[in-house]
């Protein structure tokens, strides 16, 4: 009997975004490439989407350079390109105009990607067919995702069925999106035998993340049910909250009787060599130490292993916040592992409440906001749901999509007394094309539109922080941030390398050679760091968040004038959208008018006025940081 072919597809780019906050430089993408594919292992290379290019951007390059740049190798060598895309959200976290969604496949398409992976976090067959189309017409081949979570809701036979009518509206492949490693190993088999009795002819791919240690069952069991592709990852980013590792499904998958590709093992130990130097270069201090570790308590939160890269992070800005108003209020402070349990037990808590939304971007930032915002409401002594913002209120009232299962009576209640309303048609309608209002920024400020117009799109899909790129205040920002985390040590090289003298540093701004002095284990060596590229080409990064509604603390008085504070920490901005009007000193204002945004954990909080009168003072400037209680404006 002939054995059964397994490919497999290495996720360069979702290991390093499953395990920290950014991802190599597009010189160093272009270095590695040669030697992923002298590996001879890989029929499919993951090279763009999600958080990719707002990761890129955030750093200062040209998300666009890079995926033409990084694509390019692996087409001329016949290995397919795959990119993963949030259907209605795009690339981000908030939902995509029809217009700006049909130009990202054409704009792909013309980068080099050929195989797209849409998905819907609500698994919303409305969103994914609407990018099944629109990829089929710009030629893309269309592998519809399945975004698998285990609940009393989520069946096998719900599973299949989503399956089923994804491939009848024209999907060319099938992804079982396993993103937090939750699914039952014998329950993924089931799905995979019932989705290969209606389509035998249909390729499917099993993606999943190691952190809750059920992957490697779950891969032996879903190859025998049927399926062709495996994603993997590779030393010295596998397992932890990433992947399951290349060398050890070959192993398992060979001994189980399957004609898998073998290894070329020099090649594996350079691109192994390569990704540690990248690592050791700078992006190891962005990733947690924690996050290289499996952990089976994931098993009940279920959070996805591509968040709790960053998560970890987040966390830190947090706990910071938390612990400062507890010193204030004269409390016992809480270590990172204890608000990290709180948080774990108040996902756990209230995802049936929320109408069990599988927790995949951006449904599983929603949920751990929402989860994390009652932590620290109720660590203050306030009432849980005390903070929603609009995003999560558009996902509790069906604006992106269907909820899986039902709301609770609790929040049901409290929507009414909001004045939301549940929405039921198709989201997509609730976005109208807006490519028009771009073009005519882009013709305003003098910015070329790219070819296939791909810098239109950059600009449309990632509107604040292509506006940040343009400027170089992205760049600076992350300079900046680097240079402080070289010279007080962090993630995985806290305690290894610790600048202690900077001989020149990087001119002007742009990524220029610098020498320093770095410590390691006593002994002191002079080397010469690149930050990137320097022809001035061009994580996890913020997606590009959805105003929330928050409301400001009841002001206080400072003389004849009133305060308006920040109600958390974050980032101060005036304004979101070029379309708005940023508040100026000298307006006259009312009760419920906008003052401006904070953003924090990927979400603009709208901050809103709760009294009237003139602005006689705004006390930061657009990008500003600011901490809770921090005041943003007077009144009188």
């Amino acid at each position: 009997m002939e054995k059964r072919k397994i490919k497999f597809s290495l996720l360069y780019r979702d290991m390093w975004q499953s395990s920290g906050k950014y991802l190599p430089r597009v010189d160093q993408l272009v270095k590695v490439a040669p030697h992923i594919i002298e590996m001879g292992c890989f029929s499919r290379v993951e090279t763009n989407g999600g958080g990719f290019e707002q990761i890129n951007l955030l750093f200062g390059e040209n998300p666009n350079n890079a995926v033409r740049q990084w694509t390019k190798p692996f087409h001329e060598a016949g290995i397919q390109t795959h990119m993963l895309d949030r259907s209605l959200n795009g690339l981000r976290m908030s939902p995509v105009p029809a217009d700006v969604r049909r130009l990202m496949y054409k704009v792909k398409k013309a980068q080099g990607t050929d195989i797209t992976r849409p998905f819907c976090g609500l698994n919303d067959p409305r969103n994914i067919l609407d990018s099944i189309k629109y990829a089929k017409e710009a030629g893309m081949i269309a592998q519809a995702a399945l975004s698998l979570t285990y609940s009393k809701v989520h069946t096998v036979e719900s599973y299949v069925k989503l399956a089923d009518t994804l491939i009848k509206g024209g999907a060319d492949e099938i992804c079982l999106k396993d993103m937090a490693g939750i699914g039952r190993p014998a329950w993924l088999g089931k799905i995979v035998a019932g989705i290969k009795k209606l389509h035998p002819e249909i390729p499917l791919q099993y993606h999943s993340h190691s952190g809750p240690g059920f992957a490697m069952a779950s891969i032996l069991e879903v190859c025998r049910a049927g399926v062709e592709y495996i994603d993997v990852a590779m030393e010295p980013l596998s397992w932890g909250t990433g992947h399951v590792d290349l060398l050890a499904v070959q192993a398992m998958l060979k001994d189980a009787g399957f004609d898998v590709p073998e290894i070329n093992m020099d090649a594996y130990m350079k691109v192994r060599s390569l990704t540690q130097s990248f690592i050791d270069d700078f992006l190891g201090y962005y990733i947690d130490p924690k996050n290289r570790y499996m952990n089976s308590l994931l098993i009940g939160p279920g959070l996805p292993g591509g968040m709790m890269g960053s998560l970890m992070a987040d966390l830190e800005s947090n706990l910071d916040s938390l612990n400062k108003w507890k010193v204030k209020n004269n409390q016992p402070t809480l270590t990172q592992d204890d608000l990290l349990v709180k948080l774990f037990n108040e996902v756990e808590y209230i995802w049936p409440l929320v109408g069990y939304p599988p927790l995949v971007t951006p449904y599983s930032q929603y949920v751990k906001n929402l989860a994390l915002m009652n932590v620290m409401q109720l660590e203050k002594g306030k009432e849980r749901w005390s903070m929603i913002a609009d995003n999560i209120w558009d996902m509790l009232m069906g604006k992106g999509g269907k909820l899986p299962g039902e709301l609770s009576p609790e929040l049901k209640a409290l929507a009414k007394e909001h004045g939301k309303e549940e929405f039921t048609a198709n989201p997509q309608t609730l976005y109208p094309d807006a490519l028009d209002t771009f073009r005519k920024e882009m013709d305003e400020k003098g910015w070329a539109y790219g070819p296939d117009d791909e810098e239109l799109f950059e600009l449309a899909m990632h509107p604040q922080q292509y506006r940040l790129y343009k400027s170089g205040e992205a760049k600076k920002a992350f300079e900046e941030d680097l240079a402080k985390r070289r010279e007080e040590g962090g993630g995985l090289l806290e305690g290894t390398k610790k600048a202690v003298e900077v001989v020149s540093a990087a001119p002007n701004g742009n990524f220029a050679p610098s020498t320093m002095f770095i410590d390691v284990d006593g002994e002191k060596f002079k080397v010469s760091v690149s930050y990137g590229e320097s022809n001035g080409a061009e994580p996890a990064a913020a997606a590009a968040p959805v105003p929330a509604s928050v409301e400001a603390p009841a002001p206080s008085t400072n003389g004849s004038s009133k305060e308006i504070v920040a109600p958390l920490e974050g980032k101060f901005y005036l304004t979101k959208e070029s379309s708005e009007t940023p508040l100026k000193v000298g307006d006259q204002i009312k009760e419920g008018d906008l003052i401006g945004y904070v953003e924090a954990m990927k979400t603009y909080n709208a901050i809103k006025s709760d009294l009237s009168g003139k602005v006689v003072e705004i006390l930061f400037t657009s990008g500003t940081e600011v901490e809770e209680d921090d005041v943003l404006v007077r009144i009188q």
